[in-house]
């Protein structure tokens, strides 16, 4: 017997951090802002779409947020508050499914195969979703639905803010021909700059490789590339996934050599880290420096506290000591990470075939 063909809902709030600080505070909506630190070294978190217009994006280092931006409003993340709206959220998702993958606070993976309430279709689930979200929660919400992970999440993104996008069996190869091959998920910078540099800009371009090519130029990851650009995913939805680290890395394309290029560097990655922290609720006792030389030569360092990190300003001291403990550096440095592992995470936060009914 074959195994019963699956129907996935990817779901994203919209500029999650950002619309919940103007839902609460009046004043601030319709106006460009951050949520973030808008110092030297903050980085932006979310950005509301007043501001993406300007080109401000997460990530960003705030200094350049400001000035793309002259009039951006930078606003304190409050966690606590949008843990309360991902919790009501995730209820929401349970009244369809007990079968959800949740990614961080602001979008989750959902099995609909069978969902509780017995609807016909994948879509109809979706729109109900997102309308549930906009009534009890006063936020918007996007959403992908499909036949497997890969395509639902990319079709989330098609059609924000507060849309819907849906790739039907039979649609997925020409869905992921279109599309740009440093969207599609599992290609980081890096390598779609590999790519483009051998021709390859599109899902189309990349399905015309074959599976020798792409081991040749990419080794491990070559299936998921062979397979992803016909529209393939097996990977189920995990119900809850326990996670055993939360990290950030960046590779450049010159090497670092500096003294304070490398601090620079490292402040930066540990404002990332600690974004992706309290996103995902998972604080951990162990922080994990990783280098790699320009003869990709890796080195780990760790230091392990009695109590989990708690606050950015240790997790950046913290950091920067492991780094200057190394230094001078015997060359260039090609790679910056930084991780946090020996989780103690929060009790509710986490971080195929084609289908032969209608979504």
């Amino acid at each position: 017997m074959e195994s019963p063909p699956r129907k996935i809902i990817h779901i994203d709030m919209d500029a999650f951090y950002a619309s919940v600080e103007q839902r609460d505070e009046p004043e601030l909506r319709g106006k460009p802002i951050a949520v973030g630190g808008g110092g030297p070294r903050g980085v932006v978190a979310t950005a509301s779409y007043e501001a993406r217009v300007f080109g401000v994006k997460s990530a960003m280092p705030g200094a350049r947020a400001r000035r793309l931006c002259p009039d951006l409003i930078f606003v304190k993340p409050r966690f606590d508050a949008y843990r309360t709206v991902s919790a009501q959220v995730r209820e929401i998702f349970s009244r369809f499914t007990d079968i959800i993958q949740p990614l961080s606070l602001d979008e989750a993976y959902l099995d609909v195969t069978s969902d509780k309430l017995g609807l016909a279709s994948a879509t109809i689930v979706a729109e109900e979703i997102r309308r549930m979200i906009r009534e009890e929660t006063g936020l918007t919400a996007s959403a992908g639905v499909s036949y497997n992970k890969l395509i639902a999440k990319l079709a989330s993104d098609q059609n924000k803010p507060d849309g819907i996008c849906v790739v039907r069996p039979g649609e997925g190869a020409d869905f992921m021909a279109t599309m740009p091959v440093r969207r599609i998920h599992g290609v980081g910078p890096v390598t779609a700059q590999r790519m483009h540099a051998l021709g390859i800009e599109t899902g189309a371009d990349l399905r015309s490789r074959d599976l020798a090519f792409l081991q040749q130029h990419f080794g491990s990851a070559a299936p998921f590339y062979y397979r992803a650009a016909r529209g393939e995913d097996d990977r189920p939805v995990h119900e809850r996934q326990e996670r055993k680290s939360v990290s950030v890395e960046d590779t450049f394309l010159e090497d670092l050599i500096t003294r304070e290029m490398l601090v620079a560097e490292v402040d930066r990655i540990a404002q990332s880290l600690w974004g992706r922290i309290e996103k995902s609720g998972a604080y951990g006792r162990t922080v994990v420096l990783k280098i790699k030389f320009a003869d990709f030569r890796i080195i780990t360092r760790s230091r392990s506290m009695a109590a989990p990190v708690r606050s950015p300003e240790l997790l950046a001291e913290t950091a920067r000591a492991l780094l200057l403990a190394q230094l001078p550096l015997r060359m260039g440095a090609r790679l910056l990470g930084l991780g946090v592992h020996n989780l103690d995470q929060d009790e509710d936060a986490e971080a195929g075939q084609q289908l032969s009914f209608p979504l």
